[in-house]
């Protein structure tokens, strides 16, 4: 855990969040690699982008369609996923997937059926 926290936090500054001073670093990984994301925010915040999405973005466009565990840091935390991440994380993982949340102190590990008790499923 402490070699993931550390790539995390070198990735820390590549984080755009000028507007909520709020940044966070994903890392996906799924089948045997790992995808990072950062959070990207726009002055019309609806058009934000969550690293959580970001990092299962690049997921996808390798080809891999499966998470295994999934990583957050921010410097606030440890903090979960907002709810559409967690949707959109639970539709590549399963209620089993593990979600790692770390901060500055340490993390705690939630599975995605504890973070979306009632999530969508096909």
């Amino acid at each position: 855990m402490e070699r993931v926290r550390g790539v995390l936090k070198a990735h820390l500054e590549r984080a755009y969040a000028p507007y909520s001073g709020f940044p966070v670093v994903a890392l996906v990984e799924a089948e045997g690699e790992s995808f990072l994301g950062v959070n990207v925010e726009n002055a019309s915040f609806p058009l934000s982008q969550c690293a959580e999405r970001n990092a299962v973005a690049a997921m996808v466009l390798s080809g891999k369609r499966r998470i295994d565990r999934v990583h957050i840091y921010s410097p606030k935390g440890p903090i979960p996923p907002c709810g559409g991440c967690r949707q959109v994380l639970l539709e590549f993982g399963s209620p089993e997937t593990e979600v790692v949340l770390h901060g500055p102190e340490g993390y705690v590990v939630k599975t995605l059926g504890e973070l979306l008790p009632w999530g969508f499923r096909l």
